[in-house]
């Protein structure tokens, strides 16, 4: 069954709300390794309460940490050290969409990024967002999955930035998935246009 990697080329590009379109539009279960930050509105708090459909189940992370930083610091604060043996994917039929925390190389511990965590199998997502140095990230997490053999799309977030966009794409030669434009409100209805917009592209990964 189809699995996917929902990453971003730094914090805050919108990887949450792609993840939430993509639940949506595959009728995907959901599930965030690890957390980090608001244990009270948690990202899959906000993937459950921006979808619609009924067959979607939003899995408990292995790792719910109480300060919204690195998870390696934030484990540290907590008293734990995160184990890669205790991240295990959750067994369901339906499609699994899986959403990082931060970009690829933000560390779980001392010796292990989010990367470690991503499975041969699983298909990525990567969520750019453009700002000043978004393509310098861009190129850097896309290369570095394209090095790994990993299939990767991009999908790009807030508003069309032709040049920045067509050299990221020139130089990876990756897949455009679409684009996530900059909504005065995010909602159900939101989330239900874009999912049906995005969705023949997403059923061929």
């Amino acid at each position: 069954m189809k699995r996917i990697f929902i990453t971003g080329i730094s914090t805050d590009v919108g990887k949450t709300l792609a993840s939430a379109i993509i639940v949506e539009s595959l009728k995907a279960d959901y599930w965030k390794p690890v957390q980090a930050g608001d244990l009270d509105a948690t990202d899959s708090d906000k993937v459950q309460s921006l979808i619609s459909n009924d067959k979607s189940f939003i899995h408990k992370s292995s790792y719910e940490l109480t300060t919204a930083m690195s998870p390696h610091a934030a484990a540290e604060i907590d008293g734990i050290r995160i184990e890669h043996s205790a991240i295990i994917e959750p067994q369901t039929e339906n499609p699994l969409v899986i959403e990082g925390a931060g970009g690829l190389l933000v560390p779980l511990n001392e010796e292990e990024t989010i990367l470690d965590i991503i499975m041969p199998n699983y298909k990525i997502v990567v969520v750019s967002r453009h700002y000043l140095g978004s393509i310098n990230h861009s190129l850097m997490t896309i290369n570095w999955l394209l090095e790994r053999g990993y299939e990767v799309s991009v999908l790009f977030s807030g508003n069309e930035q032709p040049t920045t966009e067509s050299i990221i794409t020139n130089k990876t030669g990756v897949t455009v998935l679409g684009r996530i434009e900059e909504e005065p409100t995010i909602d159900k209805a939101i989330i239900k246009k874009y999912a049906e917009q995005f969705r023949p592209a997403l059923e061929v990964l």
